[in-house]
């Protein structure tokens, strides 16, 4: 099988099985509100975004902002039901009310998590409590494939509709620092690109799961390299689980860039490639590296 059919297959028992209809957490948390923004039309058709907002603090606080893209099986439903995969589908609002309230249990991730990683956690929070960030949640229309495909008009959306309104209309920070981008398989891989190409506009770049392709290490190289280069300071993560449908292309990668000299945060933690991975460690890996990454100046 050619590598274009493995990931074609890795697609249809992957997202296609875990796209179903997820248990919804509660779209309501006391630690935040929930902005429903239609931004119009666009060649790919109308674009919808959940805004997460965090209500602690004092009026004059300021926070980083997250844009966090979904999974395939969110692009699939359109743009309203879409963009409520992190909020409603993978439980964010849930996961910002535990790591505001240390410490996390195992029921925290779903039970895939293993005791030493949740240790980590626990201890980081005892010492650095979680400060929270805004997180952008737009819809991500299906890029295939997503390591390769055509991007270019969504990502001038990102930042250059999506991420300025964020910054006239809630209380964010605004410098690239302050700044991240993040997603899961099909928005793991869109995000990375998205990312790595724009290393001016963010400091902080992930993939959790992210649907890479082996066809495309060469394409991956050349862009955490550029990006790197121009901006030594940016920070990059991968994410894998030892059930992720990309698990090895992802290891593949994060070795491909370690042997490049690309400085970058790698983990390979436990569980399957779908919502219940979402709804445990995605958000809590996604709050927590972004919360120390991303700079509060």
């Amino acid at each position: 099988m050619t590598a274009a059919g493995m990931l074609g297959e890795l697609w249809s028992r992957g997202e296609q099985s875990a796209c179903g209809s997820p248990l919804s957490a509660p779209v309501a948390s006391p630690n935040v509100r929930l902005l429903d923004w239609d931004l119009g039309t666009y060649p790919w058709g109308r674009s919808h975004a959940e805004i997460v907002v965090p209500t602690w603090g004092r009026d004059s606080d300021r926070f980083p902002v997250l844009i966090a893209l979904h999974g395939r099986g969110e692009a699939n439903k359109g743009p309203v039901d879409g963009a409520m995969g992190w909020p409603r589908d993978y439980a964010l609002l849930r996961a910002i009310d535990r790591v505001r309230a240390p410490p996390l249990t195992a029921l925290d991730y779903g039970g895939f998590v293993v005791p030493e990683r949740m240790r980590d956690a626990n201890s980081t929070l005892a010492t650095h409590p979680f400060g929270g960030m805004i997180v952008v949640c737009p819809w991500l229309p299906d890029v295939r494939p997503p390591s390769s495909g055509d991007i270019s008009g969504y990502a001038r959306f990102v930042t250059d509709v999506l991420l300025p309104r964020v910054r006239r209309e809630t209380p964010s920070l605004s410098s690239r620092e302050a700044t991240g981008i993040d997603g899961v398989s099909l928005g793991g891989a869109v995000a990375l690109r998205i990312g790595l190409q724009s290393p001016d506009i963010f400091g902080a770049v992930g993939g959790i799961q992210p649907a890479v392709s082996g066809d495309d290490y060469a394409l991956w190289l050349e862009r955490a390299r550029t990006a790197r280069m121009r901006y030594p300071s940016l920070k990059i993560r991968l994410l894998t689980s030892d059930r992720d449908y990309f698990h090895d292309e992802v290891v593949s990668l994060s070795r491909i860039w370690q042997g490049a000299g690309i400085a970058h945060d790698m983990a390979d933690v436990v569980g399957p490639h779908d919502y219940s991975f979402n709804r445990g460690p995605g958000s809590i890996e996604l709050l927590l590296w972004h919360d120390a990454a991303l700079s509060r100046r």
